[in-house]
């Protein structure tokens, strides 16, 4: 029984937007691996929508691949979770943390994302357990599926060193 998602079909009229400066704010990411330019919309802690906008001056591009250039899904599933992050760090609580990949489940791949493509991307936070989260992420292009997954998120402190 699918279970039917909170995140509306377009950014609400009162939509919550973030710039990429914002969001550099609140994830560590930079470049090049700061995948997310936007953020439309989002109800913290609960889902967040955004766009990456894709150059065909992303670095990725120079070896993925020469003479067809095609962004990674590993890199579609990074921005993803990169908007999911954003849902989950702009609650109050976690501040001072950094959620971290904890796994990615039924990732599957429906169309290629090319350069001028921009890529529409959604993540649903549908539990949490303790500090850990399971999303439910969605990326498009022009309104068509090109990739989903599960994600799960591990939230950490920011300031803790790498074990």
């Amino acid at each position: 029984m699918a279970v039917e998602s909170k995140i509306p079909a377009a950014p609400r009229e009162n939509a919550v937007t973030l710039t990429c400066d914002q969001i550099a704010g609140i994830l560590p990411h930079r470049y090049p691996f700061a995948l997310v330019d936007r953020i439309l919309d989002m109800e913290p802690g609960q889902w967040a929508m955004g766009r990456k906008c894709v150059s065909g001056n992303e670095a990725f591009f120079c070896g993925h691949f020469p003479g067809r250039k095609v962004m990674p899904g590993v890199l579609i599933l990074e921005a993803m979770a990169q908007v999911g992050g954003v849902a989950l760090m702009c609650q109050p609580e976690n501040k001072g943390k950094l959620a971290l990949f904890g796994g990615i489940k039924n990732a599957r791949f429906k169309h290629q994302v090319t350069p001028g493509d921009v890529l529409e991307l959604q993540c649903e936070i549908i539990r949490r357990v303790g500090p850990v989260g399971f999303g439910m992420g969605h990326a498009y292009v022009d309104g068509k599926l090109a990739a989903q997954a599960e994600l799960t998120f591990a939230l950490v402190d920011a300031d803790s060193e790498a074990k």
